[in-house]
Parts: C-alpha cells; sequence; structure tokens
C-alpha cells in the first residue's frame, strides 16, 4: 500500500468523468487499498478515484466504523433532504453547506466482483452523493448553499 498524492481543487482530472471499471483486477485492488491508506493519513471519510488522478469509478468512504469500497457505484433511490456542512480533501480550508438526500441506497461492486445494495442514511448517504459526485467531474462547492466557518461561527 501507499499514500498517493490527492489532487488539489483546479486541477481538470477533478473535472473529468470517471470511466467505468470493466476488470477488477490487481490494479484495482491495490488502488483500493491505497485510496483506503491515503484517505486515513489525511483524515477524511471518503476519497474518490480521479482525487488521486486515476479515472475509473472506484470510491472508498469510511464512516460511524463502518467501511465501504464501492467499484461502480450508482445511486439507485434517495429520500428526504438534510442541510449540512461539508468539506472535502481536494479543497482544504474550504467549508460549505450542501443539500443532499438523508437517505441514499447505492447499488456497486465490491473487490472480489460481487454486486451489491448499500443503504446509508444522513452521513453515510451525504458521503455517497459527495463521492459519487467526484466521479462525474462534480465538486461540493458547486453545490454549495452558502460558506460556513471551520472554526464553527457562521
Amino acid at each position: 500500500m501507499a499514500i498517493r498524492e490527492i489532487l488539489q481543487a483546479g486541477n481538470p482530472v477533478l473535472r473529468k468523468k470517471a470511466k467505468l471499471v470493466t476488470e477488477i483486477d490487481d490494479r484495482i485492488i491495490t488502488l483500493l487499498d491505497d485510496m483506503l491508506e491515503t484517505m486515513r493519513a489525511a483524515d477524511g471519510c471518503g476519497l474518490a478515484a480521479n482525487q488521486v488522478g486515476v479515472l475509473r469509478r472506484v470510491v472508498v468512504i469510511e464512516v460511524e466504523d463502518e467501511l465501504f469500497e464501492l467499484i461502480n457505484p450508482e445511486i439507485v433511490s434517495t429520500e428526504g433532504t438534510q442541510e449540512e456542512v461539508e468539506g472535502c480533501l481536494s479543497n482544504p480550508g474550504i467549508a460549505g453547506y450542501v443539500a443532499r438526500p438523508q437517505k441514499v441506497v447505492v447499488r456497486a461492486y465490491d473487490r472480489k466482483g460481487d454486486l451489491y445494495e448499500y443503504t446509508g442514511e444522513g452521513l453515510i448517504a451525504r458521503a455517497f452523493c459527495h463521492e459519487i459526485d467526484h466521479l462525474d467531474g462534480i465538486l461540493f462547492t458547486d453545490k454549495m448553499i452558502r460558506e460556513a466557518s471551520l472554526d464553527g461561527e457562521e
């Protein structure tokens, strides 16, 4: 495993749509492992492959002691709305309020190639949407309603 460089806002790779993974091989497994190590080292809760310069539909999320490794994730359904503060490893120093679904069902493959449906609510739903947006070249700042203070003051 290796810690990879996290691309920063302004890098054109972050605006490109990631391609489907057609085969889960050793390169994809290594990518998953590296992304997890990179995300943890940066104290993040999610990371999309294009944030480390790889244009493939791969995401890792670790929220509330639950790890999700998602290959070719797609949102199947959403329910409700929540408006909370988000940040991003590709936009350090910026936080803002973003409206997201309260509940999300995501279909994705795992590292073994098995297809699963994952249901997330609250922060997990937010992380699913945030990271899948990355795969489509969308940053949270594109959807930001208003900026939030990083020190907790409005």
